[in-house]
């Protein structure tokens, strides 16, 4: 049975569920002290990722369990505020089992950086010039980063695209990188800085824009998963979870909440590792758009034999070194409880959460309704809001959840109602 089955953790505290983590994974109590809010990022440490720090946020972090990716049981953990991700992508992965969970595919660690070329005279005549010396220039991008060529990494291309911009003709010099387990921010923007005095002797124009672009569509990651009709609901859920992923292929309204369903579970996962939400979040939203219009990042299709196949592309610049990954601890042990062995590895584990996180919504809203479940399990969260405590929360989100309204004032009016039969049986 894969290691990432784990039936009743609903029901443990969370100190029984960092047991159970350690028995499962082999790590240590060391390896996860870090998750503890006490033994985490400190403010001292915050001062050092930041400036002017004053604080550190705390958000909750959960552990999706059941996912195979690639034939291999894997834990995730996934920080996130808001109620029934973990659980619904929990849950999606668990109805994946039956034909194999997740597969997918990358096309590799490649970011790009380019530098903006302004003020040209010839810019055909510019872009030709830039590429005549094109084995010069990745030559020079990857003696700026020694260590990255000596891990199999470094330059691989050079493009230049003339861009039509309301201020005139301009130049674009792409480097294409790989850039091995590292996001790579750091290493294409400095390779561009570097370059960029030579390519405005080549061109005869001023260098402007020196950065790199979050568009990583050289940096793909797809998922697929088979989801058997008889696990989900039947035949005519089935045909409802595809009409409602057609609809979000076709309307941009649709799409933008059925894509952030998506990242629902890609983002939770790039935060608990220490990633960069935003450039992950911008690369895919990018991605949705690629063809002039914004559309679902995921497709749902029924196969031979009547199940629907689920699949999902995105583009995933993540690392593993550099950046809050090392400078977090609890990012450190987040990574631990993973272990991918490359950040190409992370990248696709982390478009499987965002496909089972995906599934798992459309698969509510075309059965039981999105409120049901997510209301249930936010119920708990009302319930402390209306100021319950944990003695006290339990009980109150369970009368809130039979009344079937999950409101504030109806939180507050259940707490009273409570403290006062409680008060009654104390006399």
């Amino acid at each position: 049975m894969p290691r990432s089955r784990w039936s009743g953790i609903k029901d443990l505290s969370p100190a029984e569920r960092l047991a159970g983590l350690r028995e499962r994974t082999g790590l240590s109590e060391v390896d996860l002290a870090a998750l503890a809010p006490e033994q985490g990022l400190s403010v001292d440490g915050a001062d050092l990722m930041i400036e002017n720090a004053i604080g550190v946020l705390g958000v909750p972090v959960g552990l999706a369990t059941n996912f195979i990716v690639d034939g291999e049981g894997v834990f995730v953990p996934m920080a996130t505020e808001e109620p029934s991700v973990v659980a619904a992508a929990s849950n999606a992965a668990r109805l994946a089992h039956a034909t194999g969970g997740f597969r997918t595919s990358s096309t590799g660690p490649v970011m790009q950086a380019q530098v903006q070329v302004t003020g040209l005279p010839d810019p055909h005549g510019a872009r030709a010039a830039v590429l005549e010396h094109r084995e010069e220039l990745m030559a020079a991008a990857n003696e700026v980063d020694p260590v990255l060529r000596r891990l199999g990494g470094g330059c691989l291309d050079v493009v230049a695209r003339i861009v039509e911009t309301r201020r005139g003709t301009h130049l674009v010099v792409h480097l294409v990188v790989d850039v091995r387990d590292a996001m790579g921010a750091n290493a294409v923007n400095t390779m561009a800085e570097t370059l960029a005095p030579r390519i405005g002797e080549l061109t005869g124009g001023s260098p402007l824009m020196r950065i790199l672009t979050n568009k990583a569509d050289r940096r793909l990651v797809t998922a697929r998963a088979v989801f058997r009709t008889a696990d989900i609901g039947g035949a005519e859920v089935a045909e409802r979870i595809l009409d409602a992923a057609a609809l979000a292929e076709a309307d941009p309204y649709r799409a933008a909440t059925h894509n952030k369903g998506i990242m629902n579970g890609v983002s939770a996962v790039v935060l608990a590792t220490g990633n960069d939400t935003r450039a992950v979040e911008a690369g895919c939203h990018a991605h949705a758009a690629r063809e002039g219009g914004y559309t679902s990042l995921s497709r749902f299709e029924a196969t031979a034999d009547g199940d629907v196949e689920a699949t999902v592309e995105l583009p995933m610049p993540v690392g593993l070194v550099g950046g809050a990954t090392r400078s977090n601890p609890t990012a450190r042990a987040a990574l631990g409880v993973v272990a991918p062995d490359s950040a190409d590895r992370l990248g696709r584990i982390i478009a499987a959460v965002g496909l089972a996180q995906n599934f798992a919504a459309v698969r509510a809203l075309a059965d039981e309704g999105i409120q049901r479940g997510h209301m249930t399990l936010h119920s708990r969260t009302v319930a402390i809001a209306a100021g319950a405590r944990p003695d006290e929360a339990g009980e109150v989100a369970r009368r809130l959840v039979a009344s079937g309204v999950v409101r504030s004032d109806r939180a507050e009016e259940i707490l009273a109602e409570l403290r006062a039969e409680r008060g009654a049986q104390g006399g």
